[in-house]
């Protein structure tokens, strides 16, 4: 394993400052390192993001949220153009995405990766907040130059090493959850309920109404009796 220099090595969950979240790391730095860093021989690892991996696509679902003003994206995604950037495609392998979701970055302090947190966080100074926008040209820029790559992990794998939580002061602004007001469903008796439909229990012999019509045995002089009465009931 390698010795780890607290001088050399460093973890880093970035909070930015716009961000109302918190970070809180629930697992070992060293597995951190381990897992993203050493195994996969690289020195800078972020996750990519859950659902867009085209940095000109989450240019466009920046725009459509409001997130950013749009001609300012439009005037940044266009000079990036004009710098070489191209859409996302399988000629990049072994590069998975060109979007990332920055809020975790594991790194090694060294001046390669220095340089790059440098350079990228002053394309975010220089257009637009959503960085985004500007890792993937930083990045190929660097790549084009240097043998050095980043190991873009999933999404759900950062969710597995750290918890997130709000500031006091974004909860305490935040509305309550709204009360369930919707009343019970009283059932009929005797009914048992199966998705919506109402299913009616069978009847057993146990449960006949009490005035229900029950057969009895008729003797031989009672049938001739009756038959007598409606004999004479006729009229010629």
């Amino acid at each position: 394993m390698k010795q780890l220099s607290p001088s050399l090595w460093a973890l880093y969950v970035t909070f930015k400052s716009f961000y109302p979240e918190v970070l809180f790391v629930i697992t070992s730095n060293y597995y951190l390192f381990f897992r993203f860093l050493w195994r996969q021989n690289a020195t800078f690892a972020i996750s990519r993001h859950y659902r867009r991996f085209d940095v000109f696509v989450e240019a466009e679902a920046n725009k459509a949220a409001g997130k950013y003003d749009n001609a300012t994206i439009d005037y940044q995604m266009e000079f990036y153009r004009n710098e070489g950037l191209t859409p996302y495609s399988e000629a990049k392998l072994p590069i998975t995405s060109d979007v990332p979701e920055g809020c975790t970055i594991i790194r090694e302090h060294i001046p390669i990766t220095n340089l790059f947190t440098c350079l990228w966080f002053n394309e975010v100074d220089r257009f637009t907040s959503r960085d985004q926008l500007s890792f993937s040209i930083v990045r190929d820029k660097i790549r084009a130059r240097v043998d050095w790559s980043v190991n873009m992990f999933l999404d759900c794998e950062r969710r597995n090493f750290v918890k997130q939580a709000y500031h006091r002061d974004v909860l305490e602004q935040m509305a309550p959850p709204a009360a369930n007001t919707q009343l019970p469903i009283h059932l009929p008796v005797g009914g048992n309920v199966t998705g919506s439909n109402l299913v009616r229990r069978r009847r057993g012999k146990k449960d006949k109404k009490s005035g229900s019509k029950r057969h009895h045995k008729v003797s031989a002089g009672n049938k001739n009796k009756e038959a007598g009465n409606k004999i004479s009931n006729i009229s010629f």
